[in-house]
């Protein structure tokens, strides 16, 4: 077992791939995506990020809801689904996707024990209070942060300042969770403690900062944080 990260008063959270799973969108949908369900997840998300990229570096930023939207439309016309009631409800299925199954218990006992639990995400504050809400974790954290409120996605320092600022702890007192790796170097690069949760075995950056622990679900965390 790996041995559990110390000095931690903070527990923040990407939301999608983390908390929230951003394929029960296009899974509520399996009947009609048939063969489609696989290629859509992939390519939706892949667009939606590199969306959110390529706005930041032009600085031409739109919220998370734009963004995930022209990525579905992208998508869609890419695999030939040529249906404006399937696009209206992966869009619906979006606002409430699935939590991980053990994402209540984990914040739970981290509220338990005294540690400060957030969301920083790039959601939109729409978005975030949807997911949050379906999920009903909403008692078990003390912030959900959007970067609208700093107008840049991730991986731009000021989204990492903006939950150490919000939080009032140093970044070497909050420990980050990312599924997604770009986001885990990203903040330990900014100074946080880090544990990448590797969801789906990926492969390690070649990227500035370096994650604290890795782990394949959230369920391990309590252990390298509560010990």
């Amino acid at each position: 077992m790996s041995k559990g990260l110390t000095g931690i008063r903070a527990c923040v959270f990407d939301a999608y791939g983390t908390l929230f799973d951003y394929a029960s969108a296009a899974q509520g949908c399996r009947g009609e995506l048939g063969d489609n369900l696989r290629p859509l997840i992939t390519l939706w998300r892949d667009k939606q990020l590199q969306y959110t990229w390529l706005r930041s570096l032009q600085s031409r930023h739109a919220d998370f809801w734009q963004v995930t939207q022209e990525a579905l439309d992208f998508a869609l016309e890419t695999l030939g689904l040529d249906d404006p009631s399937l696009r209206q409800r992966l869009m619906e299925l979006y606002m409430r996707l699935d939590a991980f199954p053990e994402v209540p218990e984990v914040l739970r006992r981290l509220k338990s024990v005294g540690f400060q639990t957030a969301i920083l995400s790039n959601g939109s504050p729409a978005m975030l209070k949807a997911a949050v809400n379906h999920a009903r974790i909403g008692d078990l954290l003390d912030a959900v942060l959007s970067v609208e409120e700093v107008g840049v996605y991730k991986p731009h320092p000021k989204v990492y300042r903006l939950a150490v600022d919000r939080l009032g702890a140093s970044a070497k007192a909050v420990s980050f969770q990312s599924s997604n790796a770009w986001d885990a170097y990203a903040a330990s690069a900014f100074g946080m403690r880090v544990v990448w949760v590797n969801r789906y075995g990926g492969r390690k950056e070649r990227l500035p900062g370096s994650p604290d622990r890795e782990i394949s679900s959230l369920a391990e965390l309590p252990a390298l944080l509560c010990a």
